[in-house]
């Protein structure tokens, strides 16, 4: 693989996927020259149109397109790839075409990771569900991936902040947990350019420490894996 770039690509079902968990590690690998991939499902049309409203409900897809390429630029990561999947029905989406979708991103693109939702979500939101099975399936069917990685909140963190909203993971399943300190203030970019989506969450009202403890430091399970090197796990805080 020594003679190959090292790519990574990221599966998520909404712009902003990609920014408040796993945001500053996506941007630590692009600085180390992983060249980091966003596939996004949806365009984010039954999202918030920010308080106050920054547009249209009929205007808000393209708007969150554009909020999702401002995000990847902050993080310095490849311009994004979007599919035209309904937001809050990709449950209802026929999974091989979601799966193949996914799997002709992974042909052009050629990741040795993956990175997606796990079987918790997150935050338990269907659409986040329905992306992390289609693109564990997927996984199964591209031999050539090394890895298949999850994000994820322990418990013990979602306990502390007392995080109802979360769906977390026993701590002892967390496999990585990465120290973005160095990627603050890009990840902070990236979230300012959610514009939107600003008002729908919490923790970007909370206090600086308490942001800290949540965004600080992201954690990922090794879902799934085959032979080869997992330039991911060398992340580890």
């Amino acid at each position: 693989m020594a003679d190959r770039a090292l790519i990574l690509l990221a599966v998520f079902a909404h712009p902003d996927d990609e920014t408040f968990r796993p945001g500053g590690t996506l941007a630590l690998l692009a600085r180390r020259g992983v060249r980091v991939h966003v596939l996004t499902a949806t365009r984010g049309g039954a999202g918030i149109c920010g308080e106050p409203p920054l547009c249209t409900p009929e205007e808000l897809p393209a708007v969150r397109e554009r909020e999702l390429r401002c995000a990847c630029a902050a993080l310095g990561l490849e311009p994004p790839r979007l599919l035209d999947y309904e937001d809050g029905r990709l449950a209802e989406a026929d999974p091989e075409v979601v799966i193949a979708d996914i799997l002709a991103a992974v042909e052009v693109v050629r990741p040795q990771v993956i990175l997606s939702f796990g079987p918790d979500g997150i935050s338990g939101h269907l659409d986040h569900l329905a992306i992390g099975e289609f693109t564990a399936q997927a996984f199964c069917r591209a031999k050539n991936v090394v890895a298949l990685y999850t994000m994820a909140v322990p418990r013990s963190l979602a306990e502390r902040l007392e995080m109802r909203q979360v769906r977390p993971v026993p701590d002892e399943a967390i496999t990585l947990a990465v120290d973005v300190s160095e990627a603050w203030d890009v990840k902070q970019a990236a979230i300012r350019c959610h514009a939107t989506q600003l008002g729908a969450s919490l923790i970007t009202c909370a206090p600086l420490e308490r942001q800290r403890l949540f965004l600080g430091t992201e954690h990922f399970v090794r879902a799934m894996s085959r032979g080869g090197w997992d330039f991911f796990s060398e992340l580890e805080a």
